[in-house]
């Protein structure tokens, strides 16, 4: 009697870790798996994200999203998002897009909808296959902190394959993002101390700081690939990379970066969590004065961030 309940006991044991990870848990912080949710359910996910360093001066920021989910169809998911952001920022003057000193504690920035469409699962049909639509508008500028309103759409396709009976996924995404952006009028005293920090930078007691305010028209090209493996039951450990470029309608690529780190992710009954490290490893074109680092992008982005995401599913 003991012998067969310890065997049974066994198997459900292996069953149990043999159970591929919950429709669109996130097992990566920023690389995203093909499923969706199925039809009537819905999950909700707080993500937290860190950025800090563009190698002088002092630069620390947060973006924070709420997203509610739920399964329209079986294929067929929806969400809506509520963005916010907060800043602490000094010592640095980057022409055209940091005209000095900003601080400030968590201010809601933005709102996003999206839709995901599978085509196919990873799990019924040997590779996973969907795209997403998102449209996007935000009032807060994520690298300055100041007032901008912006207007953005994101395409994507996500690809997903598992292997060795699941405990491996494979995770590979495209995405194409346009953006209408318009900025907010700098006023006299921060526009006077920007002219006077560019002043000091150059040398040139007649340079000033250039703050564009007509609109602005950008598409990124966007290129993400990761691997998560199940170590232990619920326990994941993964890597991934992302590739993204900017070109401007007037001066054509703009930047590109590469970022890439590992994650760690706990997927239990209801809930679960995803924590991610990510080091950007190279990037260029737009540099600001003196910028210590030429082999990094540090205008828009920063050399490091670290993400959190904590997900429940109803």
């Amino acid at each position: 009697m003991a012998i067969k309940l310890t065997a049974r006991l066994t198997a459900l044991a292996a069953a149990l870790i043999a159970l591929p990870a919950g429709a669109d848990e996130n097992l990566l912080g920023y690389v995203a798996g093909a499923e969706t949710l199925p039809q009537g359910a819905s999950d909700a996910y707080f993500t937290a994200t860190r950025r800090w360093d563009k190698g002088r001066g002092d630069y620390t920021a947060h973006d924070y999203t709420a997203e509610y989910e739920y399964g329209l169809t079986h294929r067929l998911t929806g969400g809506i998002e509520l963005k916010g952001q907060s800043i602490d920022a000094g010592g640095l003057v980057i022409d055209g897009y940091m005209p000095g000193a900003e601080s400030y504690g968590i201010r809601a920035s933005g709102v996003e909808a999206k839709l995901k469409y599978n085509f196919l699962s990873p799990a019924k049909d040997g590779l996973g296959l969907s795209t997403t639509f998102s449209l996007q508008q935000s009032w807060l500028d994520p690298h300055s902190g100041k007032d901008k309103d912006v207007t953005k759409f994101e395409l994507g396709l996500q690809l997903q394959k598992l292997l060795l009976e699941d405990q491996l996924s494979l995770m590979l995404n495209t995405g194409l993002e346009g953006t209408y952006a318009k900025r907010a009028t700098l006023d006299a005293a921060t526009q006077a101390g920007a002219d006077a920090a560019m002043q000091a930078l150059t040398g040139d007691p007649s340079a000033s700081f250039e703050w564009p305010t007509g609109p602005e028209m950008e598409i990124e090209f966007k290129l993400g690939g990761g691997a998560a493996y199940r170590f232990a039951p619920n326990w994941y450990a993964g890597a991934e990379a992302l590739y993204e470029t900017e070109f401007e309608t007037e001066v054509g690529q703009e930047r590109w970066s590469v970022f890439a780190g590992p994650s760690i992710h706990y997927g239990g009954e209801k809930w679960w969590a995803t924590l991610t490290w990510f080091e950007q490893l190279a990037g260029g074109k737009e540099q600001y004065i003196n910028q210590a680092d030429d082999s990094l992008h540090l205008i828009e982005k920063t050399k490091h961030e670290l993400r959190f995401k904590l997900g429940y599913n109803f």
